[in-house]
């Protein structure tokens, strides 16, 4: 079976804003997705907070294009009522946090790549940075 990364907002701007020095790991994290070895996702809140970031320094119609670009490569995963339920109820202090969490678990994602991992200490999945996955997998 397949990996199914979930791909957090950092990780996910550290793709699109090709923000050095993180870019290159996630780079190859994507490309990997791209050759259908692994499985990407990502939350529509990512999208809404990476286009926000894009927008202001790239302008609306490049970070569109950008995020056309990652959807062919990544699923996005559902947010739902009941993952704000869980959110608002969970031990997380950061809210945002709590909703990619459950929407990950909800997703059945293998592995949460963020730059955060302190955010997510009680996760029941492996949490990773990008340079750690790819260490994890012996590229």
């Amino acid at each position: 079976m397949k990996p199914v990364l979930f791909i957090d907002t950092n990780i996910m701007l550290d793709l699109l804003g090709e923000r050095t020095p993180f870019y290159n790991s996630i780079a190859k994290i994507a490309t990997l997705a791209d050759e259908q070895k692994i499985t990407i996702v990502a939350s529509a809140l990512s999208y809404a907070t990476v286009s926000y970031f894009l927008t202001k320094y790239e302008g609306v119609e490049k970070a569109k294009d950008k995020l056309r670009k990652f959807k062919v490569i990544s699923k996005i995963c559902d947010l739902d009522e009941q993952i704000v339920e869980k959110g608002l109820n969970s031990s997380f202090s950061d809210f945002e946090d709590a909703l990619q969490y459950f929407s990950a678990l909800k997703a059945k994602c293998t592995t949460l790549l963020t730059r955060n991992g302190k955010d997510f200490k009680t996760s029941k999945l492996p949490v990773m940075t990008a340079d750690e996955y790819l260490k994890s997998i012996q590229l």
